[in-house]
């Protein structure tokens, strides 16, 4: 499958998700660049033309944005719950669409991965369960331990709830063309899913289907407000990013998916594997939750051109996302056309700062 012609490269073949009819199968994977102010969580002139460089793109995944203050868990990073935060973000979806691009946004609530100063009035971060995590926050005085959460009473998730159905109207108003609950990488509602975070008694906890509870909570009330066509999920279940522990994979995520079939989503966005480790390939527990599926299916971790030419050739994916190599290669779909070498990003400017190391990278034609 050496053959990088358009017409042969499946990549690059069209493919309807739900309302969106996009020109190739290349999505841009969601990607905390945390670029914007911290206290008000407004997107810029900035953020949109570092969107809009990547508009060629079949479909952009915006950053994780926070469904409310108490959904932040990193510092700089964007909202979707004020009036300023819609309208910063329509300049965002006006610049990809005037380019003929498509982008949903995904809604984030970071759960216990996050830190006294980057919540209201300084309070403990929330969780499914007193469960501390071993890995550190990122604030404005750089990483951070991070304490032991609040675990949420269960009258407090119908408003969690709510914030998710508000913030998926706030996101159609800000012009997105739907929206990816952010279901996976240990924040809250993967906390919730697994056992090594969710130790809660209650109706929210113990058996996978009590564990599920507040997920579906989360989709019926997203799908009600804003159509499954216009809504995706993403799941991590082989990843323990974010000190995400699961006993038994296969018997929480399976009965997850088979139930989440019948939304009629507008696609499952997988991240395969172990974040930022190699892909695992397309056997095993991977091929056992995949085979469940019955929609529109995205691929997501440590692709490269060959394996998403494969993934997407074979069956296995209808798109795949690329991550990194987008914040390198602002036209990393032209480059995946021609089989033209990759630029390196440098890590160093990956959170926060300014333009160097966002809209600063030159495309190929540029570069040559």
């Amino acid at each position: 499958m050496s053959d990088s012609t358009p017409d042969s490269n499946p990549l690059f073949q069209p493919v309807t998700v739900g309302r969106m009819s996009l020109p190739n199968r290349i999505a841009m994977a969601p990607l905390t660049r945390s670029r914007t102010d911290n206290a008000t969580g407004v997107p810029t002139a900035m953020n949109a033309e570092y969107y809009a460089q990547r508009a060629s793109a079949g479909l952009i995944i915006s950053e994780a944005t926070q469904i409310s203050p108490q959904g932040k868990g990193y510092a700089y990073t964007p909202g979707i719950h004020s009036a300023e935060q819609i309208a910063g973000w329509r300049l965002v979806t006006d610049a990809v669409h005037a380019r003929g691009g498509h982008i949903v946004m995904q809604l984030w609530h970071v759960g216990r991965i996050s830190h006294p100063d980057l919540q209201p009035g300084g309070a403990l971060p929330v969780a499914p369960s007193v469960v501390k995590p071993n890995v550190k926050a990122f604030t404005v005085e750089g990483f951070k331990e991070i304490p032991e959460p609040r675990a949420l009473a269960a009258d407090e998730l119908p408003g969690i709830v709510a914030d998710y159905r508000k913030a998926a109207r706030n996101a159609l108003q800000a012009g997105f063309d739907g929206v990816e609950v952010h279901a996976a990488n240990g924040y809250l509602i993967d906390q919730f899913l697994r056992d090594g975070t969710n130790k809660r008694t209650d109706a929210y906890g113990g058996p996978v289907e009590n564990r599920a509870r507040f997920l579906f909570e989360v989709m019926d009330a997203v799908v009600a407000e804003i159509g499954a066509d216009r809504t995706g999920i993403r799941l991590s279940p082989l990843s323990p990013s974010n000190d995400a522990q699961e006993s038994d994979p296969l018997s929480t995520f399976a009965p997850v998916i088979e139930r989440l079939n019948g939304y009629g989503l507008a696609y499952l966005h997988m991240i395969e594997g172990v974040t930022r480790s190699p892909h695992p390939g397309f056997g095993g527990l991977l091929a056992d939750l995949r085979g469940r599926w019955r929609g529109v299916y995205m691929a997501n971790n440590s692709y490269t051109r060959e394996l998403a030419i494969e993934a997407v050739g074979g069956g296995h994916a209808d798109l795949v996302a690329f991550g990194r190599p987008f914040i390198s290669n602002p036209d990393l779909v032209e480059r995946l056309r021609r089989d033209a070498p990759l630029a390196e990003a440098n890590g160093k400017t990956f959170y926060g700062g300014d333009a160097r190391g966002y809209t600063d990278y030159p495309t190929l034609d540029a570069a040559e």
